[in-house]
């Protein structure tokens, strides 16, 4: 079993990176986050990063579904004044400890499925969970006098490109065959950000959504089935990476230090109302050249297998997914890693964890 990331010193480097962000820190001093999705991808790093912030005296409630999970991956915090985990399903309302402070100060709603396993197998999860789950943690940052509530959401609710663009700013709006299984998540993050606007006129919220390309890093689950984490996670084990198509798809990536730079950049820059694009042209791929990437690093070759039904069930139907992300560079942010950076600086990591 590998030791935690935490004692990674690759790792730590890129928290150090963005908590030495020329930003906007002293408006976060002595103030309070609730964060959903606390053990994820994007809300175990987001954490790391606020939890290294000590001179700033912020706390942390993280909110996730499994206690013992979350013991281990934030065991350097569990008895740190400043950390508190709330044990709870989101769909179910969202309910803080007795002893929360009467106004929690932001707000992060970052739980949601977001690989193609959890699509096909959780469908109304995913659904629900964007839905009723981004409604409870409204009115839980309505009922605690939130000054800002960020609703990270995807590239998915783009669409698919009508062959109109070469990149998605932020009110494009392509095709969805609303009618499938596969468009409960797209559809129910679009419904999402319909709901936070639906926040903002009526109660006054104030409230920023970051749009974020697809997402990899060290954080990863080991459960996440994208293709980009299966690439990577065959690259660690020292295997030939496994193409499941022709490769030709095109997207936008992002390594996880700048999409947690990029959510920060919205949170204490971005405009009430606003989405934000965050992605970067250094890291904007196809898959067939980014399996090569990897498999050269590792050592390894490219072979090519067909899915198996529930995973081509979750697969998205976009074949070229870039973002223009002009709007959040003119608040001031910039990528640090393009794609061969962070792709091989995941491989040393995720290795280096499992060596120990």
């Amino acid at each position: 079993m590998g030791k935690n990331l935490w004692d990674n010193e690759k790792y730590m480097e890129d928290v150090a990176y963005v908590a030495g962000l020329p930003i906007e820190w002293d408006k976060l001093k002595d103030t309070s986050f609730l964060i959903s999705g606390a053990s994820g991808n994007i809300g175990s790093f987001l954490i790391d990063v606020l939890m290294s912030k000590k001179n700033e005296n912020i706390k942390v409630f993280a909110l996730g579904r499994d206690e013992a999970k979350a013991a281990k991956r934030f065991e350097a915090y569990w008895d740190d004044d400043r950390f508190t985990f709330v044990a709870g399903d989101i769909n179910k309302g969202v309910e803080l400890p007795e002893g929360a402070p009467k106004q929690i100060d932001y707000v992060i709603h970052a739980a949601s499925n977001t690989h193609p396993k959890a699509y096909a197998t959780d469908p109304i999860g995913t659904v629900t969970t964007n839905i009723i789950g981004t409604d409870n943690m409204l009115k839980c940052a309505a009922a605690h006098d939130c000054r800002r509530f960020l609703f990270l959401s995807s590239v998915e609710v783009y669409g698919e490109n009508r062959g109109d663009v070469e990149y998605f700013d932020e009110k494009y709006c392509g095709y969805i065959d609303c009618n499938t299984m596969r468009a409960g998540y797209p559809e129910s993050k679009r419904a999402g950000e319909a709901l936070c606007q639906a926040y903002i006129s009526a109660c006054d919220m104030d409230v920023v959504i970051p749009r974020l390309s697809r997402t990899y890093g060290p954080t990863l689950l080991a459960s996440d089935t994208k293709a980009i984490s299966q690439f990577i996670h065959k690259g660690v084990a020292g295997e030939d990476i496994v193409l499941k198509s022709e490769g030709t798809q095109n997207y936008s990536y992002s390594y996880v230090a700048d999409a947690i730079s990029g959510i920060l950049y919205c949170l204490l820059r971005g405009e009430k109302g606003e989405a934000y694009n965050i992605a970067d042209p250094g890291s904007d791929i196809t898959l067939k050249d980014l399996s090569a990437i990897i498999a050269e690093y590792a050592g390894k070759k490219v072979v090519f297998e067909l899915p198996d039904a529930v995973e081509a069930a979750g697969y998205s139907k976009a074949t070229k997914a870039l973002l223009d992300a002009k709007k959040l560079r003119a608040l001031g942010w910039s990528a640090a890693y393009d794609m061969k950076k962070g792709l091989t600086r995941t491989v040393d990591i995720l290795r280096e964890q499992n060596a120990q």
